[in-house]
């Protein structure tokens, strides 16, 4: 068996360290040399051609967004970063996946051995998934403003669903970006730990003409609005209020590995809208959200699955199509138009 090659890059010995006995005691996955510092690892680069690297955000000598810029640039390849949980390193994190990052771990606060040690299967599970992943060139911010599709009605009952995990945070960018400001309602469950959300809603409400919000309990769910369900803490349901839809939050157990989960979501929509809603899955691993878009579709939802050649990771959107759970498997560039027509409009961009 071919083993997934590693290069760690951390400042710190004991993270270096630990990251090699975790991604070590997995048979399928080995760590070839481990970097202080990015100066130390480019040339480490070189010498061991790794499959794999996991960069820690913040370093010495070069800072590890610089470098993970100029490395997308000149060679790209899958890195998953380590970040701590802090605001201002979930902001740096976010950027990072923006520049061509495939995914991220975080440290723990307390307790740095024993938290990494219990995050080992996490950890492999994110290696393998960069492993398999489409590394992207870096994403330069653009100084122009977004290209808007136009929506020709006023108002819509038409309910929007996305579900997301690797990969997920540009994409889900890149579907909302374009959308107009009186587009359809959309509820979000991006596969994320606690304490990113709220700079991932602030980056993309201010990219966006529909306004973003960190769902909270019972709050209506209007047109013109996104909400994204809490990371590391809650499952997000749709629910009814008398003629209203609503948020409802559900703190059960984490649901197919993860809370909030895909799967949640999408079949509170197929249970409270039924016809009235719109699936969409995009990249990501595992199977996630596979049955539930599939209780959406069998509810009567129009259901899209992001295409192959653009996720990062075609797992969940895969999963959904090999059950009939999708109508259609839909690029990226063009899921936001489906989107539109879908809930009865023609979008075009202006």
């Amino acid at each position: 068996m071919k083993k997934i090659r590693v290069l760690c890059v951390d400042d710190s010995a004991l993270v270096r360290g630990l990251m090699t006995e975790i991604i070590n005691s997995h048979p399928d996955m080995e760590v070839v040399a481990a970097a202080p510092d990015p100066l130390v690892a480019r040339e480490l680069i070189k010498q061991h051609n790794p499959d794999v690297l996991t960069l820690d955000v913040e370093m010495p000598r070069m800072d590890g967004l610089d470098f993970l810029e100029r490395l997308m640039r000149l060679r790209p390849m899958p890195v998953v970063m380590v970040s701590s949980l802090t605001e201002r390193n979930s902001e740096v994190t976010l950027r990072a996946l923006e520049l061509g990052a495939v995914d991220f771990v975080t440290k723990p606060k307390l307790g740095l051995r024993d938290g990494l040690l219990e995050y080992s299967e996490l950890i492999a599970d994110k290696i393998r998934a960069a492993a398999n992943s489409r590394p992207r060139q870096a994403v330069q911010p653009s100084t122009a403003p977004a290209r808007r599709l136009v929506q020709h009605f006023s108002t819509t009952e038409k309910l929007v669903m996305i579900g997301a995990s690797t990969g997920g945070t540009e994409a889900i960018r890149q579907v909302l970006e374009p959308l107009p400001a009186n587009s359809p309602a959309i509820m979000i469950t991006q596969h994320m730990p606690a304490g990113f959300t709220r700079s991932f809603v602030q980056r993309l409400d201010n990219l966006c003409a529909m306004q973003v919000h960190e769902a909270e309990d019972g709050q209506r769910v209007l047109p013109g609005h996104v909400y994204l369900a809490p990371g590391g803490v809650a499952h997000m349901k749709l629910a009814r209020s008398g003629a209203n839809y609503v948020v409802k939050l559900d703190y059960s157990e984490p649901v197919n590995r993860h809370r909030p989960s895909v799967d949640v979501l999408f079949h509170s929509a197929a249970e409270v809208a039924g016809k009235n809603a719109i699936g969409v899955i995009l990249t990501g691993m595992g199977k996630d959200g596979a049955q539930g878009l599939l209780a959406m579709k069998e509810a009567g939802a129009v259901t899209f699955a992001q295409d192959e050649a653009s996720c990062v990771v075609f797992g969940m959107p895969r999963e959904a199509l090999l059950i009939g759970a999708a109508d259609a498997a839909v690029p990226l560039s063009e899921i936001s138009e489906r989107i539109l027509a879908s809930a009865g409009s023609y979008g075009h961009r202006v």
